[in-house]
């Protein structure tokens, strides 16, 4: 995933128009039906700009946090998430679950993996 919101989102909705890959939803499609969500499978950290977007739009600092890369060494940490609702990994006709093994997306490696497992809040 790269990127999750926290539950100190507003859900003022800022980051759902500025997502490149429109990974972003309203709560009303969120797992956890509170506040805004990022697809885990969908993310791509904005690797191509200086910081992601929706860290650019959100008024509320610390509600955007850094997750786990989506990639195939992470996924049993996804499919966890997918089993308890932590995410709703979207599950295409044909290949199943878009786990990393379907489709690993990119990443800003130059993040730690601590930072990530902590779900540190973005700062740039």
């Amino acid at each position: 995933m790269a990127v999750i919101i926290t539950d100190l989102c507003i859900n003022c909705e800022a980051c759902i128009d500025e997502c490149p890959a429109t990974a972003i939803v309203g709560v009303d499609f969120s797992p956890n039906g509170e506040y805004t969500y990022v697809k885990p499978e969908k993310c791509i950290e904005c690797v191509d700009c200086s910081v992601p977007k929706c860290f650019d739009a959100c008024p509320t600092e610390g509600a955007i946090a850094w997750d786990l890369a989506y990639t195939l060494e992470n996924e049993p940490h996804f499919l966890a998430g997918n089993d308890t609702g932590r995410y709703k990994i979207r599950e295409h006709k044909v290949k199943g679950l878009m786990l990393p093994s379907v489709k690993e997306q990119p990443f800003r490696e130059s993040i730690a993996k601590d930072l990530r497992k902590s779900n540190q809040p973005l700062e740039f």
